[in-house]
């Protein structure tokens, strides 16, 4: 099935996809995340949170419930199911597309081509972080075990697949670059 999506994403991608992801993102990073980034900080306090720390843990979480007060807690639930499902979109867009278009070059047969997946993975631990921080935030004062302390777990993942997916970019245009070259010269 995931060969199947890879392959789809392939033959789906060309500049015109490639340029409106540009453009989603680029509109995300200059207009929608600093007004969410002003709502946050009003809502919360200005405090830590989840989605944009790297390492953290259960007590932590549950330290940024405490700091955020009731109506915090409840803005940051509802930014987890309104901005933050809408932002993810945005940067697997865009790395889907990007990956795909510098990838394609590769051999239909060669399993590297599967790399366009990763931002997928990216995005999709993305969404478990979101669910266990809002079930945490939902329910404290009380505690929730197991989802707090794997919540932490899948902030650090996705932050480790979106940064590998940003770094997958290198190579596809050294790909590219060599595989262009190749094509001139001979």
């Amino acid at each position: 099935m995931l060969n199947l999506l890879s392959k789809w994403l392939y033959n789906g991608v060309n500049w015109k996809w490639v340029l409106i992801a540009i453009l989603i993102f680029a509109g995300f990073i200059a207009f929608i995340l600093p007004w969410q980034a002003e709502q946050s900080e009003k809502a919360t306090g200005g405090g830590a949170s989840p989605d944009s720390s790297f390492l953290y843990s259960a007590d932590d979480l549950y330290q940024m419930a405490e700091q955020y007060g009731e109506s915090g807690r409840r803005a940051y639930v509802e930014a987890r199911f309104t901005f933050d499902l809408l932002w993810p979109l945005a940067y697997l867009f865009l790395l889907v597309m990007l990956i795909s278009m510098l990838y394609r070059v590769l051999p239909v047969e060669s399993h590297w081509r599967n790399i366009n997946l990763l931002p997928v993975g990216g995005w999709a631990i993305d969404m478990l972080e979101n669910i266990g921080a809002s079930i945490v935030m939902l329910r404290y004062p009380g505690r929730t075990p197991v989802i707090a302390e794997i919540t932490p777990i899948f902030t650090l993942l996705k932050w480790c697949l979106i940064y590998a997916s940003f770094a997958a970019l290198v190579p596809g245009i050294l790909i590219v670059l060599t595989y262009y070259l190749r094509r001139v010269r001979g």
